[in-house]
């Protein structure tokens, strides 16, 4: 097993065959003997986060929920990976601890309970957040066995990246943190 990857980014390289990961940034949450389990950053959704509080009923009354529609409608969903497409996560700065809430890197947390939609509902949540639905998940040695064929590179996040560059913007950015520009890559990287 490859040690000390949990909370790195992985980035999908041409070689990369599933379709749904082209172009993929994944923060890679928890990886250990029995498998791994990481979020994809950058595949927005064509709904928005203010939706989904509204779509569970989370607003007390119309102003509550006038405000939070001003506050969130910019502020996209993104489909976080192809396993169980309606479960939700909140990747945001820690301010506080939630009900679930584990630490997946140096700044940034990930928490899967109701009192952190209640309070973003409320205007009372993480300044700094994304909310995503499903994840990416790999059997025991099965992400090791991709990382050998050369499927990802293995980046350091950043607050920066996570939250404030626009999705279509994190592969070259995560990359060039890395050294390099995709034109440096081909489909065949690393087979002789």
């Amino acid at each position: 097993m490859i040690d000390d990857i949990t909370g790195k980014l992985l980035l999908a390289t041409p070689s990369m065959a599933d379709g749904f990961f082209h172009d993929s940034v994944v923060l890679l949450c928890q990886h250990d003997d029995e498998g791994s389990m990481g979020l994809v950053l950058n595949k927005p959704q064509n709904i928005n986060v203010f939706e989904v509080l509204n779509d569970m009923a989370l607003f007390e009354g119309e102003r509550e929920k006038g405000l939070a529609q001003m506050r969130f409608e910019e502020q996209i969903v993104y489909e976080a990976g192809p396993v169980d497409a309606y479960r939700g996560f909140v990747l945001h700065e820690i301010n506080k601890t939630y009900d679930s809430t584990m630490r997946v890197g140096a700044d940034l947390h990930l928490t899967t309970s109701k009192d952190i939609l209640e309070l973003l509902a409320e205007g009372k949540g993480p300044k700094r957040f994304s909310l995503l639905l499903g994840y990416a998940g790999w059997e025991a040695g099965q992400l090791e066995q991709e990382l050998m064929e050369n499927d990802w590179l293995i980046a350091e996040p950043t607050k920066t990246l996570v939250f404030d560059t626009p999705a279509e913007h994190q592969w070259a950015l995560a990359a060039r943190g890395l050294g390099f520009e995709r034109s440096q890559l081909v489909s065949q990287i690393g087979h002789a």
